[in-house]
């Protein structure tokens, strides 16, 4: 992928290890109010906007799951948490955005999480000053797995999609960026792809440090 001139990145599981506290607290805010919420319900919403997650969880628990409420809750529990416990980088992480910023790539983070929120991990984990561009969940008016996120983040580095990878770890940031002509790279998390998520993808690779010899190469 020779013509590759900018790296768009997701933030939750793919460079901070906090996917697995949205499913812890996920499932303990759902718990509270009574709904019966399982790791596997959490996976189907992982990057998943709000107007899409709410009508997929009321599908499963019924009209009286109150979306808003137990999200503001998670976000709650997450919070009280990271206030006392450091945010986890993932693996190769550094080692990838030195490579990236040395060889003079633009670099854009697409994260469905607000922009506040953001930028506060971001620079907790030191890492804020790499990025060009910062397309959050709050700044779009249809989140993952519409394409917006990411022909917005593309459109920021001033770059056409085709230029662009995308370093996703769900199946509906990979989707998103499939749409708006990126070249989709899965860095898995939680869940492996299956069979059916393999089409959209260019890639899959085991840590962000296994993006550079594809950068390297040509995988197009």
């Amino acid at each position: 992928m020779n013509q590759i001139q900018g790296v768009i990145f997701d933030m939750d599981g793919l460079m901070l290890d906090t996917e697995k506290l949205l499913v812890r607290f996920w499932m303990q805010a759902a718990q509270e109010a009574g709904f019966p919420m399982t790791f596997e319900h959490v996976l189907g919403i992982r990057s998943l906007a709000a107007v899409y997650a709410k009508p997929k969880l009321q599908g499963i628990f019924g009209k009286d799951f109150n979306y808003e409420q137990i999200r503001a809750r998670r976000r709650e529990l997450t919070a009280e948490y990271l206030h006392t416990h450091e945010i986890e980088k993932k693996a190769g992480l550094d080692e990838l955005l030195d490579y990236l910023h040395k060889n003079q790539y633009r670099i854009a983070v697409a994260t469905a999480t607000r922009r506040e929120q953001a930028e506060e991990y971001l620079r907790k984990v030191q890492v804020y000053q790499y990025f060009d561009a910062f397309i959050c969940g709050d700044m779009v008016t249809k989140g993952k797995p519409d394409p917006e996120i990411y022909l917005t983040s593309s459109k920021g580095l001033r770059l056409p999609p085709e230029s662009c990878i995308a370093l996703e770890d769900s199946p509906n940031g990979l989707l998103s960026a499939y749409r708006a002509g990126c070249h989709p790279v899965m860095v898995p998390d939680l869940s492996q792809p299956d069979e059916e998520l393999k089409k959209y993808l260019s890639a899959c690779v085991p840590t962000l440090a296994d993006v550079i010899p594809l950068l390297k190469g040509d995988f197009s």
